[in-house]
């Protein structure tokens, strides 16, 4: 049976091995001439520190908890056993960052039991911030609990907007479009799970997507969750292996967002 117990033994253990999986990210980011970028599509931009990472997290998690399935974006995998957790790892989220240089992308590991988002952990090496949450028990940021904004006024709020070639430019510009016409401000910051943890921080108020992956948000929605916001139904229609919309948000904006979502055709 999972229980509270379990939880917060995986939670403490994704913490920890963010935490070493965040500094291999760094050492390798501030040493740019050690590794190549590609692409692996339009603007989806790849390193072989990506892969160096997620193998880091599968052998550490693998070994503390080996009858757990793991899903990695960069393609590490393993079926859970008998119904056992598994683990939803980005181990770089903001590859373009990365790969520009810019110092704004974590590592991302979420838990899932039986089609619920159970644990989330967040780790962004450059700022020493480490996001973390249990299903019930809260967010923190370093220790401190998270509460999300209490904006109510689109006119004062600030909104991250997802982008991905998946649903190309005329919804994003869509989606952008209503916002701004709503007065809120617009912001997209290169990492969909860190645009989630500043929700649960209460330092944007919302972050809205036609379609992202379960590794960009499943630990993000944990977060959001457990500072008190709103997160739409995201591992509905299997979300978990094909992606979702997604819409995570403070309480005084749910309902504009949600209105914007529906005109713009955004299935929550």
């Amino acid at each position: 049976m999972f229980d509270t117990r379990e939880r917060g033994l995986r939670l403490h253990a994704a913490a920890a091995i963010a935490r070493e999986a965040g500094a291999v990210a760094r050492r390798r980011f501030a040493d740019r001439a050690s590794f190549t970028i590609g692409l692996k599509g339009p603007q989806d931009f790849l390193t072989e520190v990506d892969g160096e990472v997620e193998r880091f997290v599968a052998g550490r998690l693998h070994g503390l908890f080996s009858g757990d399935g793991f899903i990695g974006e960069e393609g590490e995998g393993r079926l859970a056993q008998d119904g056992a957790p598994t683990w939803v790892v980005d181990p770089i989220d903001g590859t373009a960052n990365f790969a520009r240089g810019i110092p704004h992308f974590c590592v991302s590991i979420a838990l899932t039991v039986a089609a619920h988002a159970e644990a989330g952990v967040i780790f962004d090496p450059v700022k020493d911030e480490l996001f973390a949450a249990g299903r019930g028990g809260g967010a923190f940021l370093n220790g401190a609990a998270l509460k999300v904004s209490t904006t109510t006024d689109m006119r004062a709020a600030a909104i991250e907007i997802g982008w991905n070639m998946r649903s190309g430019p005329e919804k994003f510009l869509g989606l952008t479009t209503r916002v701004v016409a709503q007065g809120a401000a617009v912001m997209r910051c290169g990492s969909g799970a860190l645009a989630l943890a500043y929700v649960a921080a209460g330092r944007t108020d919302a972050f809205i997507e036609h379609h992202i992956n379960a590794w960009d948000c499943l630990a993000g929605n944990v977060l959001v969750a457990e500072a008190g916001g709103y997160v739409s139904d995201f591992l509905a229609r299997d979300g978990l292996h094909k992606g979702n919309a997604l819409l995570a948000c403070a309480p005084g904006v749910r309902v504009a967002l949600a209105e914007i979502a529906a005109a713009e055709g955004v299935v929550l």
